[in-house]
């Protein structure tokens, strides 16, 4: 089994909340909401520890298989760990939300924000495994 460096993993997590705060509230937040057809009063009122204890938990185990890819290149500097993590986030991520947000009816414009978002969070993932490995 490889080892995946659990600081690289928390580090990952803390990054993706890290990112989504700047993300979701300064950069695209009010767009976001108007996509979404999110109101203030459901935002206010949403049961934000569970959101981001589900959250935190599901970016862990992406974090997690993130790293597991990593191992399987045996030690990649940084520059391919970002790289591979780009890959992951634009190449997977980003591609699946496309037929999940084409079905679902969701707008164009939420897909590029939401798979902006991804695809920026697992290119610094790869960063950091690249940096802590």
């Amino acid at each position: 089994m490889w080892e995946i460096n659990p600081l690289a993993v928390i580090g990952s997590v803390l990054a993706a909340l890290t990112i989504g705060f700047v993300w979701y509230g300064t950069l695209f937040g009010k767009r976001w909401q108007a996509e979404t057809g999110l109101s203030d009063d459901v935002l206010r009122n949403a049961a934000m520890g569970r959101i981001f204890g589900g959250f935190a938990l599901a970016t862990a185990f992406g974090a997690f298989i993130l790293g597991h890819v990593l191992a399987t290149y045996g030690s990649p500097g940084t520059s391919i760990s970002t790289m591979i993590g780009f890959g992951v986030g634009l190449g997977f991520v980003s591609t699946s939300l496309v037929g999940t947000y084409l079905f679902a009816r969701k707008s164009g414009t939420l897909m590029l924000i939401d798979g902006g978002y991804w695809t920026l969070t697992y290119t610094v993932m790869g960063l950091i495994f690249g940096l802590l490995r």
